[in-house]
């Protein structure tokens, strides 16, 4: 059989999938190269949880740990990039909910207001401290939906409720969040001069 050329999907696929299975029959040094090949995009998962390097390494290590528990239930029918980044954040989301702790939303030089918008005078750290401030089902609905991209029936799927649940602590969240936001404390930016 021969090999496709270098540069092509087929080529990835295929070093991946021998990649994997050398993972699953034991190989360290096979481990150590998942690890490090597919280690910095997950750990742009956690860093989006994690206040701090230390603790985006500590929620990698666990998440990657997770990956090579469950290696073997991937099934190709995606790419593994994503399904090792699913699993990260899925490790990631446990880890809060051991700790009874809530993802925090890391925002990097966003510390300038966005024009023409509700929140035009707030900045990063406002808007994070509201989100904080919402129901802790809500406000986990909200991240995943808003800032995770999930859809409401994977959030049902995930938080183990309906899907008009998830619509209903959705539309609370933004509520909450537009109320507070069209509060007079939050109506002038405390940072203009």
């Amino acid at each position: 059989m021969a090999l496709p050329p270098d540069s092509s999907p087929l080529t990835t696929e295929y070093e991946e999938r021998k990649l994997v299975a050398a993972c699953l029959k034991g190989d360290r040094r096979a481990q150590e190269d998942l690890y490090r090949r597919f280690g910095p995009v997950a750990l742009q998962v956690c860093r989006r949880y994690a206040p701090g390097r230390e603790e985006a390494m500590a929620l990698l290590n666990g998440g990657m740990m997770k990956v090579f528990e469950k290696l073997d239930q991937f099934r190709w029918e995606g790419s593994l990039e994503g399904w090792i980044k699913r699993v990260v954040f899925h490790s990631t989301i446990d880890q809060f909910r051991r700790q009874r702790k809530r993802p925090t939303l890391e925002i990097a030089s966003w510390d300038q207001p966005t024009a023409d918008t509700a929140t035009h005078e707030l900045y990063a750290e406002d808007l994070c401290r509201m989100i904080d401030m919402l129901p802790e089902t809500s406000k986990e609905v909200f991240w995943l939906f808003a800032v995770e991209g999930y859809s409401h029936a994977e959030i049902a799927d995930k938080l183990h409720f309906s899907e008009g649940n998830s619509r209903w602590h959705l539309n609370k969240a933004r509520q909450l969040l537009r109320e507070r936001l069209n509060q007079e404390t939050h109506k002038h930016n405390r940072y203009a001069g």
